[in-house]
């Protein structure tokens, strides 16, 4: 009777989940395709929280209880819809202040077309490994990176999963991320018995990345610009833009700031007075040209921050790569989030995220089924929650008893959690991550997502290791 009693409590806590999925697919696949994002996926994960709140009000929970939740994880992801914000932000300085431009005009004569995706994936590593932080690297050298790829001729969608994969990559392994200190936390270890134990899954995982992408970049050899070609936008880069190599003293100040652990949204505010200063002292006709109104340098300095600008260019590629829509182009996003911090408070009040995965944990005997276990409770809190923090938290504090009484040692979990839950959720379209790296990258999760082999490759890593019994560390070594 208990039994039934359980599977039927597991039937309750996947129906929400269900009805997330099957309108995410048909509105996505059917209707409304790369523009789901424009509102109509809020709506759903909003309608699905719903599902979930009624449910769990039906199955012994209260509506109070459904509010509260929603509200601590709305005040959990604050600082990140705040970043998310100032980031459309320096986007928009950047682009006034020659510094993207000039990114762009000096990466295409160091970066060769043939092996520009294994290069941009450990550009994107060794800024990540220096600040700990993917976003930041993300909405620094990976919207350069982004610029210079679609220049050259490769599909926006393939090079923003390389920049995935470094950044990534990086923020496993750094000292300085938080994720790379939550997981062993939650996990019973320490923070550089944890970083060692990672590099057995993490460097195999980067090194076959590494290979796909260059022999991916050698199919783009034929389709990339020519050196007239590259000339010709160099040409009309620096037509529009006073391009100089100060202009690279700004991303170094926030990578610097990054790096030194200043919080993220003062350094953030940094880099866009500092792209606002580079505007001011080296794009003088610009800021004349593109201003309106009687005080043209103001309106134009104020609307790169909030709102959509373009630099006008006759060449297609620059065209889309010299306009931004600011701090307006991320609301969009913010929805998204507020709308995923909703769905996973309403499951996580009706107690579905713990019926879940005690029901994962129930059917995990061995070693490798522990861990497969793992790796599937943080994708499915990825899905379900939004947000990798809580997809390394909650398995953390589930399987830390279940590890220690089946003689795996700490760092057993604390691995799988990072190999699981912080690189998969950038996966997810309306995870915190995903919604972010979309937004500031240009490119729909869905697009970019069988690129991001690093981020792929991990949790197979992990499964392989678990299953052969590679690396798995008992109490008693």
């Amino acid at each position: 009777m208990k039994q039934k009693h359980s599977t039927a409590q597991l039937l309750l806590a996947l129906t929400p989940l269900v009805v997330l999925m099957v309108l995410l697919w048909f509105n996505v696949g059917e209707v409304y395709g790369d523009d789901a994002l424009s509102g109509s996926n809020q709506v759903i994960l909003m309608l699905a929280a719903f599902v979930a709140a009624v449910i769990g009000v039906f199955n012994g929970s209260t509506v109070e209880a459904v509010f509260a939740k929603i509200k601590t994880n709305i005040h959990d992801t604050t600082q990140a819809i705040f970043i998310l914000i100032l980031i459309g932000g320096l986007a928009g300085t950047w682009l006034l202040g020659g510094v993207v431009p000039a990114m762009i005009y000096y990466g295409l004569d160091l970066i060769n077309v043939q092996f520009f995706l294994p290069t941009a994936v450990i550009i994107s590593a060794l800024i990540s490994l220096s600040t700990g932080s993917s976003w930041s690297t993300t909405a620094t050298v990976g919207i350069a990176l982004m610029g210079i790829g679609q220049t050259i001729g490769i599909p926006a969608p393939v090079v923003a999963g390389a920049v995935i994969s470094g950044a990534y990559f990086g923020d496993k392994l750094s000292p300085l991320s938080d994720t790379t200190n939550l997981a062993p936390a939650m996990a019973g270890t320490d923070l550089f018995t944890h970083i060692r134990y990672m590099l057995y899954t993490t460097v195999p995982s980067l090194i076959i990345a590494l290979i796909l992408f260059t022999v991916l970049g050698l199919g783009y050899k034929d389709g990339a610009l020519d050196a007239a070609e590259v000339a010709e936008v160099q040409s009309l880069l620096s037509a529009q833009f006073n391009i100089t190599p100060w202009l690279f003293f700004v991303p170094a100040v926030v990578i610097l700031l990054i790096s030194q652990k200043v919080d993220a949204l003062v350094a953030i505010t940094v880099g866009i007075f500092s792209g606002l200063a580079a505007a001011l002292v080296f794009q003088q006709p610009l800021l004349q040209e593109l201003g309106t109104g009687t005080h043209p340098i103001y309106e134009i300095a104020m609307r790169s921050v909030y709102g959509s600008i373009a630099v006008p260019s006759e060449h297609p590629i620059l065209s889309d790569l010299l306009s931004t829509s600011g701090m307006s182009g991320m609301l969009g996003t913010v929805w998204l989030i507020l709308s995923a911090m909703a769905f996973g408070g309403a499951m996580e009040a009706a107690g579905f995220l713990a019926t879940i995965t005690n029901a994962i944990i129930y059917f995990a005997r061995g070693s490798a089924s522990l861990i497969t276990s793992t790796l599937v409770a943080c994708g499915v809190l990825n899905v379900t929650a939004s947000d990798q923090y809580l997809a390394i938290v909650v398995p953390g504090r589930m399987f830390k008893e279940v590890y220690r009484e089946r003689g795996l040692a700490p760092e057993n979990l604390s691995r799988t959690l990072e190999d699981s839950g912080t690189v998969t959720s950038v996966l997810i379209p309306w995870n915190t991550c995903g919604a972010y790296q979309s937004s500031v990258l240009g490119v729909a999760t869905g697009d970019y997502f069988m690129y991001a082999f690093f981020n792929l490759i991990s949790p197979v890593m992990t499964l392989i290791y678990a299953w052969v019994g590679i690396r798995i560390k008992k109490i008693e070594d």
